[in-house]
Parts: C-alpha cells; structure tokens; sequence
C-alpha cells in the first residue's frame, strides 16, 4: 500500500470519527488537538501522518463548500443521508481534486473507489464513482 492511500485511510478514519461526534465544524485549533490525540496510537515518524495531517485540516476547514459540491453531483441523495463512510471518503477526495494540484484527478478517483472497496459496501463503489466523476467532469468544462 502506498504512503498517499495510508494517508487518506487514516484522514478517513479520523473524519469518521468526528463525524460520528457531530464534530466536523469545531475550530481549527480544536480540530489539531484531536488529530494529536488520534495520532497518539501511532508512531510519531509515522510518514503517513503529514499528508493525513493535511487532508484532514483540508476537509475541515472545507467541509460546507465539498458538501455543496457532493451534493450538486449526487442526485437523490442529500449528503447527509448518505453513510458516514462515503460521505468522508467523498469529502477528501472532492478536496483532492480542488485542492491538491499534485494528485492526479484519475489517482485521486481510484484511491476513493480502492478505499471504499475497503472500506464501505459494494454498491458504494459506483455511487462514489458516479459523483467524482461528475465532480472532476465539471472542473474541466
């Protein structure tokens, strides 16, 4: 497994968490504290940490805008009724593919549909795909 899906396996493990709290919206500096606490169960040269690190910030301080985002792309779906799993693993990819100009668009695309084979039910899979698609679709018009 690659550093950049470690990455984003341990961002998605950590929104979960704090989207199950109720917590996405906390401040920043509320947010780095408990991304210091979740990071306490790793070792601290964890190389992983950083760009985990990054995507977190990144999707907190992000998290209405991507919502809108996912929601203009998800037909009959609000993004709230979406499960807790897609619903993360959307957020850090919609922010890739905004946000991070080093990831390729099509990588950032399959690493999303990798993690929620891992991660999420089978159908998932293309529902993910369908909004990201769409999503990096209207980047491009």
């Amino acid at each position: 497994m690659g550093l950049r899906r470690k990455s984003r396996e341990l961002a998605l493990q950590f929104l979960f968490s704090f989207d199950m709290q109720g917590r996405l919206e906390v401040s920043p500096a509320e947010q780095e504290i408990a991304f210091a606490e979740f990071c306490q169960s790793f070792t601290a040269s964890n190389p992983a940490l950083p760009y985990a690190r990054a995507l977190v910030e990144g999707v907190c301080q992000s998290c209405r805008e991507l919502d809108q985002n996912i929601a203009s792309h998800s037909h009959n779906w609000r993004v709230e009724r979406m499960s807790v799993v897609d619903r993360n693993i959307l957020r850090i990819a919609a922010y890739e593919l905004k946000w991070a100009k080093d990831a390729p668009a099509q990588v950032v695309i399959n690493e999303a549909l990798e993690i929620a084979k891992r991660y999420s039910i089978d159908d998932s899979v293309p529902f993910i795909n369908g909004i990201l698609d769409g999503m990096h679709g209207a980047q491009h018009r």
